[in-house]
């Protein structure tokens, strides 16, 4: 684990710390750990919704036919296999 230093101001400091104390966290680092967590999931699902919203709006659904369905596992079988080498 690396470690990152940040300086606080101390009414920032103190909130970390009493946030920690509240929260059942062993440590100021957990917290703020916790925090980050939680931004990467908020970031993953706005990525995904944005996703979902463009699918919706590329046009109307159509049917996936067989051959659409080999050239996605062609697709995938050909990454797995760029990927293990």
């Amino acid at each position: 684990m690396t470690t990152l230093n940040i300086s606080l101001p101390d009414p920032m400091e103190d909130f970390v710390e009493r946030q920690a104390l509240q929260g059942s966290y062993s440590s100021s680092s957990e917290y703020v750990r916790a925090l980050i967590r939680e931004e990467q999931k908020r970031l993953a699902q706005a990525t995904l919704e944005a996703k979902l919203l463009e699918g919706i709006a590329s046009g109307e659904a159509t049917e996936m036919t067989r051959q659409d369905w080999e050239m996605l596992r062609r697709g995938v079988t050909r990454r797995h296999s760029r990927s293990r080498q």
